[in-house]
């Protein structure tokens, strides 16, 4: 039985190649899911989500992680309706939670530039957690402008502007289980 997201994906002109198939996500984020396990044993880290994109990503990661969890979510804006970043970011949401001496994880949908990656680690860097790290579902290769160091990725993708598994063209398209190119006119 073909899901909603299948069966939307099949017949929209406005999707191109699958980057990412359905069964991949799965198996890699079981992977970092052990991997942020081990990293993190004895401690109770706190992962901030990065709306809306991430969502998706964050909620099978976090069923990965074997260890007490703390979630929060900051909403950022850098691409409007557009399929390339402003490099303005603007906080639409901050947290709720205090990250003095934390260890913070901040779980984004993908890095292309660099730019809101670079201010969100600055920005959250200034309230003193103990630790933060960035898991990337996806990194597109060749396309930052601001050196990364990025301790968890999923996948590293080409250039292309991408849609599926959280991630959206004005707001459609995140509930599509495989990560596709798109095509079509925003």
């Amino acid at each position: 039985m073909e899901t909603l997201g299948n069966a939307s994906a099949g017949h929209d002109p406005a999707l191109g190649e699958v980057v990412v198939s359905q069964a991949d996500p799965e198996r890699r984020i079981g992977e970092l899911g052990r991997q942020i396990t081990e990293d993190y044993r004895g401690r109770f880290p706190l992962l901030v989500g990065v709306l809306k994109g991430a969502f998706v990503f964050m909620s099978d990661l976090a069923r990965a992680i074997d260890l007490p969890l703390e979630f929060d979510f900051m909403a950022v804006a850098s691409y409007g309706s557009a399929t390339k970043t402003s490099g303005v970011v603007r906080i639409v949401k901050d947290l709720d939670v205090d990250l003095a001496q934390r260890d913070v994880l901040i779980v984004e949908d993908v890095v292309d530039s660099g730019l809101t990656l670079n201010y969100l680690r600055q920005y959250l860097g200034a309230r003193d957690p103990r630790s933060l790290e960035v898991c990337a579902l996806l990194l597109k290769v060749g396309e930052q402008r601001v050196e990364q160091s990025l301790k968890y990725v999923g996948f590293s993708i080409p250039a292309d502007f991408v849609v599926g598994f959280g991630l959206d063209v004005n707001e459609r398209y995140r509930n599509l289980d495989a990560i596709y190119t798109y095509t079509g006119q925003v």
